[in-house]
Protein backbone atom coordinates (compact mmCIF):
# COMPACT_ATOMS: atom_id res chain seq x y z
CA UNK A 1 0.00 0.00 0.00
CA UNK A 2 3.38 2.08 0.40
CA UNK A 3 3.48 3.34 -3.55
CA UNK A 4 0.04 3.87 -3.78
CA UNK A 5 -0.09 6.49 -1.17
CA UNK A 6 0.38 9.79 -3.66
CA UNK A 7 -2.66 8.08 -5.12
CA UNK A 8 -5.09 9.64 -2.71
CA UNK A 9 -3.10 12.95 -2.08
CA UNK A 10 -4.28 16.45 -3.35
CA UNK A 11 -2.74 18.00 -6.08
CA UNK A 12 -3.54 21.73 -5.56
CA UNK A 13 -2.39 24.01 -4.92
CA UNK A 14 1.13 22.44 -5.18
CA UNK A 15 0.82 21.06 -8.57
CA UNK A 16 -0.05 24.98 -9.68
CA UNK A 17 2.93 26.27 -7.76
CA UNK A 18 5.43 24.16 -9.32
CA UNK A 19 4.40 24.69 -12.81
CA UNK A 20 4.13 28.61 -12.73
CA UNK A 21 8.00 28.03 -10.77
CA UNK A 22 9.21 25.74 -13.91
CA UNK A 23 7.35 28.55 -16.42
CA UNK A 24 8.90 31.41 -14.49
CA UNK A 25 12.78 29.82 -14.30
CA UNK A 26 12.44 28.81 -18.13
CA UNK A 27 11.38 32.48 -19.28
CA UNK A 28 14.04 34.05 -16.77
CA UNK A 29 16.73 32.09 -18.12
CA UNK A 30 16.71 32.36 -21.43
CA UNK A 31 16.01 35.97 -21.37
CA UNK A 32 19.41 36.31 -19.37
CA UNK A 33 20.87 33.71 -21.71
CA UNK A 34 19.35 35.80 -25.01
CA UNK A 35 21.32 38.86 -23.54
CA UNK A 36 24.38 37.37 -22.46
CA UNK A 37 27.47 38.23 -24.41
CA UNK A 38 28.97 35.04 -25.24
CA UNK A 39 32.13 33.03 -26.05
CA UNK A 40 32.53 29.75 -27.42
CA UNK A 41 35.35 29.28 -25.72
CA UNK A 42 33.69 29.80 -22.28
CA UNK A 43 32.56 26.30 -21.22
CA UNK A 44 29.47 27.61 -19.30
CA UNK A 45 27.87 28.52 -22.64
CA UNK A 46 28.23 24.52 -23.11
CA UNK A 47 26.93 23.96 -19.71
CA UNK A 48 23.60 27.02 -19.91
CA UNK A 49 22.95 24.70 -23.10
CA UNK A 50 22.84 21.56 -20.97
CA UNK A 51 20.49 22.81 -18.43
CA UNK A 52 18.17 25.18 -20.83
CA UNK A 53 17.41 21.41 -22.55
CA UNK A 54 16.58 20.34 -18.77
CA UNK A 55 14.41 22.97 -18.11
CA UNK A 56 12.72 22.81 -21.90
CA UNK A 57 12.09 19.09 -20.68
CA UNK A 58 10.86 20.44 -17.81
CA UNK A 59 8.33 22.46 -19.46
CA UNK A 60 6.99 19.37 -21.40
CA UNK A 61 6.91 17.57 -18.64
CA UNK A 62 4.45 19.97 -17.06
CA UNK A 63 1.94 19.38 -20.22
CA UNK A 64 2.28 15.85 -19.40
CA UNK A 65 1.14 16.16 -15.95
CA UNK A 66 -1.50 18.61 -17.60
CA UNK A 67 -3.03 15.86 -20.04
CA UNK A 68 -3.43 13.20 -16.70
CA UNK A 69 -4.91 15.85 -15.13
CA UNK A 70 -2.36 16.23 -11.99
CA UNK A 71 -1.45 19.86 -12.33
CA UNK A 72 -4.74 20.89 -11.06
CA UNK A 73 -7.98 19.28 -10.41
CA UNK A 74 -9.73 22.27 -11.39
CA UNK A 75 -10.18 21.63 -15.03
CA UNK A 76 -9.42 25.37 -16.54
CA UNK A 77 -6.46 25.83 -14.72
CA UNK A 78 -5.21 21.91 -15.63
CA UNK A 79 -5.62 22.93 -19.13
CA UNK A 80 -4.43 26.65 -19.42
CA UNK A 81 -1.07 25.26 -17.90
CA UNK A 82 -1.05 22.15 -20.40
CA UNK A 83 -2.07 24.91 -22.92
CA UNK A 84 0.94 27.24 -22.13
CA UNK A 85 3.38 24.68 -21.18
CA UNK A 86 2.79 22.96 -24.84
CA UNK A 87 3.07 25.62 -26.84
CA UNK A 88 6.61 27.39 -25.13
CA UNK A 89 7.36 23.78 -26.57
CA UNK A 90 7.91 24.75 -29.77
CA UNK A 91 3.85 25.41 -30.70
CA UNK A 92 2.94 22.40 -29.82
CA UNK A 93 -0.79 21.80 -29.81
CA UNK A 94 -2.29 20.64 -25.95
CA UNK A 95 -5.71 19.14 -27.55
CA UNK A 96 -3.61 17.10 -30.23
CA UNK A 97 -1.03 16.13 -27.77
CA UNK A 98 -3.56 15.09 -25.09
CA UNK A 99 -5.55 12.50 -28.00
CA UNK A 100 -2.38 11.03 -28.80
CA UNK A 101 -1.30 10.48 -25.08
CA UNK A 102 -3.51 8.87 -23.99
CA UNK A 103 -4.09 6.43 -26.59
CA UNK A 104 -0.17 5.46 -25.87
CA UNK A 105 -1.43 4.17 -22.64
CA UNK A 106 -4.46 2.55 -24.25
CA UNK A 107 -2.86 0.98 -26.89
CA UNK A 108 0.72 1.00 -25.02
CA UNK A 109 3.39 -1.11 -27.36
CA UNK A 110 0.85 -1.94 -30.27
CA UNK A 111 -0.08 -0.96 -33.44
CA UNK A 112 -2.74 1.25 -32.21
CA UNK A 113 0.23 3.26 -30.06
CA UNK A 114 1.45 6.28 -31.55
CA UNK A 115 4.87 6.57 -30.07
CA UNK A 116 5.39 2.82 -30.35
CA UNK A 117 7.86 1.38 -33.22
CA UNK A 118 7.80 -1.51 -34.45
CA UNK A 119 11.85 -1.86 -35.40
CA UNK A 120 12.40 -1.46 -31.94
CA UNK A 121 15.65 0.85 -33.54
CA UNK A 122 16.57 4.36 -31.94
CA UNK A 123 16.69 6.42 -35.33
CA UNK A 124 13.72 5.32 -37.25
CA UNK A 125 11.92 4.98 -34.30
CA UNK A 126 12.81 8.91 -33.24
CA UNK A 127 12.51 10.06 -36.83
CA UNK A 128 8.90 8.06 -36.62
CA UNK A 129 8.10 10.21 -33.36
CA UNK A 130 9.01 13.50 -34.63
CA UNK A 131 7.03 13.28 -37.75
CA UNK A 132 4.14 12.19 -35.67
CA UNK A 133 4.37 15.19 -33.10
CA UNK A 134 5.81 17.98 -35.68
CA UNK A 135 3.38 19.96 -38.06
CA UNK A 136 3.75 22.23 -40.72
CA UNK A 137 1.90 25.10 -38.52
CA UNK A 138 4.27 24.38 -35.68
CA UNK A 139 7.57 24.72 -38.19
CA UNK A 140 5.91 28.23 -39.75
CA UNK A 141 5.08 29.68 -36.20
CA UNK A 142 8.88 28.75 -34.97
CA UNK A 143 10.14 30.59 -38.14
CA UNK A 144 8.30 33.76 -37.72
CA UNK A 145 8.97 33.83 -33.84
CA UNK A 146 12.82 33.33 -34.75
CA UNK A 147 12.22 36.02 -37.56
CA UNK A 148 11.20 38.59 -34.91
CA UNK A 149 12.95 37.82 -32.37
CA UNK A 150 15.92 38.81 -34.53
CA UNK A 151 15.11 42.07 -34.20
CA UNK A 152 15.72 41.98 -30.36
CA UNK A 153 17.93 39.29 -29.61
CA UNK A 154 21.62 38.56 -31.56
CA UNK A 155 20.76 34.96 -33.95
CA UNK A 156 23.65 33.25 -32.24
CA UNK A 157 22.01 32.94 -28.58
CA UNK A 158 18.93 32.17 -30.14
CA UNK A 159 20.01 29.44 -31.82
CA UNK A 160 21.99 28.13 -28.69
CA UNK A 161 20.00 28.86 -26.05
CA UNK A 162 16.12 28.72 -27.91
CA UNK A 163 16.52 26.44 -31.10
CA UNK A 164 18.85 24.16 -30.25
CA UNK A 165 18.32 22.97 -26.70
CA UNK A 166 14.35 22.74 -28.05
CA UNK A 167 15.95 19.84 -30.77
CA UNK A 168 18.43 18.16 -27.48
CA UNK A 169 15.08 18.30 -25.33
CA UNK A 170 13.54 15.92 -28.09
CA UNK A 171 16.39 13.58 -27.72
CA UNK A 172 16.14 13.32 -23.92
CA UNK A 173 12.38 13.10 -23.64
CA UNK A 174 12.90 10.36 -26.26
CA UNK A 175 15.29 8.33 -25.54
CA UNK A 176 14.21 8.31 -21.31
CA UNK A 177 11.01 8.74 -21.97
CA UNK A 178 9.71 6.10 -24.87
CA UNK A 179 12.70 4.33 -26.32
CA UNK A 180 14.20 3.00 -23.24
CA UNK A 181 10.68 2.29 -21.28
CA UNK A 182 9.09 0.56 -24.63
CA UNK A 183 11.99 -0.86 -26.68
CA UNK A 184 11.34 -4.04 -25.55
CA UNK A 185 8.03 -3.91 -25.10
CA UNK A 186 6.48 -7.26 -26.07
CA UNK A 187 9.01 -8.92 -24.15
CA UNK A 188 8.24 -6.87 -20.84
CA UNK A 189 6.12 -9.57 -18.88
CA UNK A 190 3.85 -6.94 -17.44
CA UNK A 191 0.54 -5.48 -18.18
CA UNK A 192 2.10 -2.26 -18.89
CA UNK A 193 5.06 -3.49 -21.47
CA UNK A 194 7.21 -0.99 -19.86
CA UNK A 195 10.53 -1.40 -18.01
CA UNK A 196 11.78 1.07 -15.16
CA UNK A 197 15.23 2.47 -14.03
CA UNK A 198 16.52 1.04 -11.34
CA UNK A 199 16.07 2.86 -8.59
CA UNK A 200 18.37 6.10 -8.46
CA UNK A 201 16.24 9.46 -7.58
CA UNK A 202 19.35 11.46 -8.91
CA UNK A 203 19.69 10.29 -11.73
CA UNK A 204 16.00 9.83 -12.72
CA UNK A 205 15.34 13.41 -11.57
CA UNK A 206 18.24 14.62 -14.07
CA UNK A 207 17.48 12.04 -16.79
CA UNK A 208 13.73 12.92 -17.13
CA UNK A 209 12.35 14.48 -14.28
CA UNK A 210 11.72 10.54 -12.61
CA UNK A 211 9.66 9.55 -16.01
CA UNK A 212 12.63 7.06 -15.97
CA UNK A 213 10.05 5.41 -13.74
CA UNK A 214 8.00 4.03 -16.53
CA UNK A 215 6.49 1.39 -15.23
CA UNK A 216 5.33 3.39 -11.88
CA UNK A 217 3.80 5.80 -14.46
CA UNK A 218 1.61 3.94 -16.69
CA UNK A 219 0.44 1.97 -12.76
CA UNK A 220 -0.23 5.37 -11.47
CA UNK A 221 -0.78 8.15 -14.38
CA UNK A 222 -2.53 10.69 -12.23
CA UNK A 223 0.56 11.05 -9.97
CA UNK A 224 2.46 14.19 -10.92
CA UNK A 225 6.44 14.38 -12.03
CA UNK A 226 7.46 15.60 -8.55
CA UNK A 227 5.74 13.04 -6.89
CA UNK A 228 6.45 10.13 -8.94
CA UNK A 229 9.45 8.76 -7.29
CA UNK A 230 7.39 7.98 -4.01
CA UNK A 231 5.51 5.42 -6.43
CA UNK A 232 9.20 3.57 -7.08
CA UNK A 233 9.44 0.75 -5.01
Amino acid sequence: MKSTKPLYKAVDPYGIIIAFVMIFIWFFSLFTLLIWDISYANPLVYLTILLQTHLYTGLFITAHDAMHGSVSKNRKWNTLIGWITSMLFAFNFYDRLLVKHHEHHRFVASDKDPDFHESGKFWPWYWSFIKKYTTLKQLILMTITLQLLRLVFPLDNLLLFWIFPGILSTFQLFYFGTYVPHKDGHDHDNKHHSSSLEKNHIWAFLSCYFFGYHYEHHDAPGVPWWRLWKVKQ
